[in-house]
């Protein structure tokens, strides 16, 4: 129930550290902040973070914020005001409060340009107002671990906008009750009124520390919701919330009873859960997606086309399963990463790299289990999943880089690489979520194999979170070290140093088929002539207004020995525009010739680097053999008539 009072934030703020976050400015984008607090230190440093939890880039939040500014009282004195002062940086991202002595009351004013659609740091229009902690409050260097005080103020035009806008403008109440607050932290909401009539909707939060605040992200928007429970082994009940913003015509109900299904799995397999409540924050886009764990939450951006329809078939259609898997995937990282985390990440500093090699095992064993669970929860059934499983099977093997990086390097250089794919990535290095999944997968299996049916991968995570929950503060921090220590209670510690060696630390091929044929699941090679099964002189183009516009070359193709290179615009092949059709048709065409002994078979290629007219000659095949019209390794997974009960019922 709204309550109706006067607002001023600065009482709030006397003792503890509070942020007043006004979106007063929303339809330019911007955040004003206040923050106040008691300075501890002589000229204390603020400062924000670089990279956000969860998401293993220097994002540089900082690069927002154009200029810092504060003012101060001696609280010793008769609390005279003194000037405002413009605060100096001392690095990309800390600002230095030279006036302030210990035992200050310290105002700073700062504004943040938040327009960025993504779930890693705030965006603000007239629909929507959605931000990270990490984007907007400047932490206070030496008092990170003081609780702290947030209040959200939303200006009564924010509601009047988006009262306008809907289809139900004539009932106001009804309207401005659907604008909703959405966020894993308990709140009180507050109104208050002025004489000149500008309302404010005042949401006042409360986190234990700096570290607590972050890890909760929120939502102010036109929102539908639901609510479910599910069940832990004691049966206590554990309610959830889903919210959902931005246009879409979801059918909420599908979407409830196959939400509830995948996360009472997860409670079923690990017996109790890390949070008391859970919160869903999900943003329907055009064709964005994305999704980033929290501590008891986790925002998400997904197609509207990803969302169930009113007449979603009982076997939920392949784009649905994509945004079941989002959600799969990011609730089960409040185990796998939020409780059980790297050991570097136990006490970070988000303003420099947290490097780990274990990144593989968080994001790739999640990759795995969260198609796995739509399964064993019965929302998907077993070929469906195993469709989802070739999937990641082709885009292992479609990727040169495997035979280059092993897995553990993949997620030491996710500082500068995953984020950062260029023309060169798929030649050069392999994903550790992609492998990671693949590497789960065969572990997994492996685990089964060499204890007959007796432990699996599940049983690994399983002893982990046990561990977390004995200690004091309920986390672990997981090293090569005692991830060994943990598996060789499953398995022979010769089988697990095998194991790393070939595949973790290791580019060996990893052995999927041998493993998923002892377990009841044929994997087949696709041998049909299907222009999606090839890659015509091993490029991948796109065509334009120009030509064909290159985007990558694959290493040691016939494209690569010619000459063609990444954004090279071809023109003309043959002496014929240039187009998918004719590259196709000539690509087939050298490839027969090869066939009947005739290796004769250069093709004239016209293209423009940048403004400079080329003249390539490409070959029918390569000096390693490469051929020009070389077939993509693509598979097909398919049950047996038995074999693969034991692995895929798992948790039924």
């Amino acid at each position: 129930m709204t309550q109706q009072t006067s607002h001023n934030p600065q009482a709030t703020a006397n003792q503890t550290p509070h942020y007043q976050i006004s979106f007063e400015r929303f339809t330019q984008h911007l955040v004003d902040v206040t923050l106040t607090f008691i300075a501890d230190t002589d000229s204390p440093v603020l400062w924000l973070p670089s990279w956000i939890p969860g998401s293993y880039l220097m994002r540089e939040f900082s690069r927002h914020i154009t200029a810092v500014h504060y003012h101060n009282f001696n609280t010793d004195s008769d609390k005279t005001e003194i000037s405002t002062h413009l605060a100096p940086k001392i690095s990309k991202n800390e600002w230095l409060l030279t006036n302030v002595q210990a035992g200050d009351s310290v105002s700073v004013h700062y504004e943040v340009y938040s327009y960025d659609l993504s779930v890693r740091t705030a965006y603000v229009d007239q629909f929507r107002l959605f931000g990270n902690f990490t984007s907007l409050a400047l932490a206070i260097e030496g008092q990170e671990q003081q609780a702290v005080n947030v209040t959200l103020s939303v200006p009564k035009s924010f509601y009047q906008f988006n009262i306008n806008q809907s289809d139900d403008s004539q009932d106001s109440d009804i309207n401005k009750n659907d604008i909703k607050f959405a966020c894993g932290l308990p709140y009180t909401h507050l109104q208050s009124s002025d004489s000149s009539n500008n309302d404010q909707q005042h949401y006042h939060l409360q986190a234990d520390s700096y570290e607590h605040l972050i890890d909760y992200p929120f939502e102010i928007a036109k929102q539908d919701e639901f609510h479910f429970i599910i069940n832990d082994n004691q049966q206590s009940t554990l309610p959830h919330r889903f919210f959902i913003s931005g246009t879409h015509h979801a059918d909420l109900g599908r979407l409830q009873t196959d939400v509830t299904k995948i996360c009472q799995s997860y409670l079923n397999w690990l017996g109790d859960a890390p949070f008391s409540d859970y919160t869903f924050l999900t943003y329907a886009s055009g064709n964005d997606y994305g999704g980033l764990e929290h501590i008891n939450s986790t925002s998400l951006i997904t197609p509207r086309d990803d969302l169930p329809k009113t007449n979603e078939p009982s076997e939920p259609s392949e784009n649905y399963q994509r945004f079941l898997g989002l959600c799969s995937h990011e609730y089960f990282h409040a185990w796998w990463v939020k409780t059980v985390r790297p050991d570097v990440m136990m006490e970070v500093d988000l303003r420099a790299e947290a490097y780990t090699p274990l990144l593989w095992v968080f994001e790739g064993f999640t990759s795995y289990i969260d198609d796995f669970m739509l399964q064993a929860s019965g929302v998907i059934s077993p070929d469906s999943y195993l469709k989802l499983l070739a999937g990641q099977i082709n885009r292992y093997q479609q990727t040169h880089g495997r035979t280059q990086q092993s897995v553990a390097d993949s997620s030491f250089d996710a500082w500068i690489k995953l984020y950062r794919s260029d023309e060169n990535t798929g030649n050069a290095g392999i994903s550790y979520y992609n492998k990671g999944a693949l590497v789960a997968l065969c572990l997994d299996l492996t685990l089964l194999e060499l204890s007959e049916g007796k432990y699996r991968l599940f049983d690994v995570v399983k002893a982990f979170y046990t561990q977390a929950k004995q200690q004091d503060n309920r986390r672990i921090g997981m090293t090569d070290s005692n991830l060994a220590e943990v598996i060789h209670q499953f398995i022979d510690p010769a089988d697990w140093r095998y194991f790393v060696e070939h595949y973790i630390n290791g580019v060996s091929e990893l052995p999927l088929q041998r493993l998923l044929q002892n377990n009841g699941v044929s994997l087949n090679h696709d041998k049909t002539d299907d222009e999606t099964n090839q890659l015509p002189w091993g490029i991948r183009v796109e065509e334009t207004a120009m030509g064909l516009k290159v985007a990558r070359v694959l290493r040691d193709s016939v494209a690569s020995q010619a000459g063609l290179s990444a954004n090279d615009v071809i023109i003309a092949i043959d002496g014929l525009k240039a187009n998918k059709k004719q590259l196709q048709r000539v690509a087939e065409r050298q490839q027969a010739n090869l066939e009947t002994g005739n290796e004769d078979g250069n093709i004239t290629c016209h293209a423009f680097r940048r403004d400079e007219l080329l003249t390539l000659n490409v070959p029918a095949k390569t000096e390693s053999g490469q051929t020009a019209n070389p077939s993509l390794d693509k598979v097909t997974l398919s049950l047996q008539k038995d074999g693969w009960q034991t692995w895929l019922n798992y948790i039924r």
